[in-house]
């Protein structure tokens, strides 16, 4: 295929989307809530996969129509300063992720309580919530409810918000699983990233409804990426075969924000598609088969126009 085949293939393409796009939108018409006026919508960036120094970064998020970032809390004094120093140029939010990696227990709770300590009790800049990826699938009830207790401790002498991802290997690995927490510790607050569940349970939850309704009511804070039965990410929100599943996350979300408008309270979202491994790419060269920045600026257009 020639240069120029290619280019008007690839145009071709293009158009297709977009039209798939607006009739996925037709068919899922923007929701009328109740609205409480103190009502605000936060979307935030993920640098996951940003090739370019924080300060580009940062550049870019704000250019783009980004309200702040989410990112990792960073132990090392010198990138503590770099980054505050980024979100004040550029007049960012910011969410942090906090968590642990060690396998033995007991240093995985020390890890995980000294970087969340240390995020949530600096004052240089308040963050909008704190998001735990706490925990681990084969840890007992009673270890990974230690988590929830130190978080719930420290949300109460801080006034932040504090969410336990819906996560691969983590505490919410799964919805059965997530419903023994919600069930046995009403002070749990979570991060809605579903996408994991629907390839965890391998279904879009059809069977788990009841337990999907309990997250929801619990859920501060949202990972707008689209999953599907044998996967976390989708290649494309934008294209045609994804539709069922982009409508069911929407419908998941529609229910969490209609309760924050009601409320009167803040909705944080964070536009989190991945670069490879998450998004599929060609074998033998890793070229990602989709544009991670362009598809998250694309969520986060969507999230706002149906939100704001």
């Amino acid at each position: 295929m020639n240069r120029r085949n290619f280019l008007e293939l690839t145009s071709s393409a293009s158009t297709a989307l977009l039209l798939s796009l607006n009739e996925t939108l037709a068919s899922n018409p923007k929701p009328v809530f109740t609205m409480n006026k103190v009502f605000e919508l936060k979307i935030l960036a993920t640098n996951w996969g940003f090739a370019g120094t924080l300060d580009e970064y940062c550049g870019k998020v704000k250019k783009d129509g980004y309200d702040g970032i989410e990112t990792w809390w960073p132990g090392d004094k010198a990138k503590q300063d770099e980054l505050f120093a980024c979100l004040k140029k550029h007049q960012l939010d910011v969410g942090f992720l906090c968590g642990a990696s060690q396998t033995n227990y007991q240093e995985h709770l020390d890890g995980f309580k000294k970087m969340i300590n240390a995020a949530a009790r600096q004052t240089i800049q308040r963050p909008l919530y704190l998001n735990c990826h706490s925990g681990r699938d084969h840890f007992s009830f009673e270890q990974n409810k230690a988590f929830i207790d130190h978080t719930t401790m420290l949300s109460k002498e801080t006034g932040i918000i504090i969410c336990h991802e819906t996560h691969r290997s983590r505490i919410m690995f799964a919805a059965h699983t997530t419903r023994q927490y919600i069930e046995k510790i009403p002070e749990l607050r979570l991060t809605f990233d579903v996408s994991h569940w629907c390839n965890v349970h391998e279904s879009l939850l059809q069977d788990q409804q009841q337990t999907v309704e309990m997250a929801l009511d619990r859920v501060d804070h949202i990972h707008a990426r689209i999953g599907h039965p044998e996967g976390p990410q989708v290649n494309d929100p934008r294209a045609p075969e994804w539709e069922a599943a982009v409508k069911q996350h929407f419908a998941w979300w529609d229910k969490i924000v209609e309760r924050k408008k009601k409320n009167g309270e803040r909705m944080t979202f964070l536009t989190e598609f991945g670069p490879p491994d998450y998004m599929p790419a060609l074998p033998y060269t890793r070229q990602p088969l989709g544009d991670q920045w362009a598809i998250n600026v694309h969520m986060m257009q969507l999230v706002r126009k149906r939100y704001s």
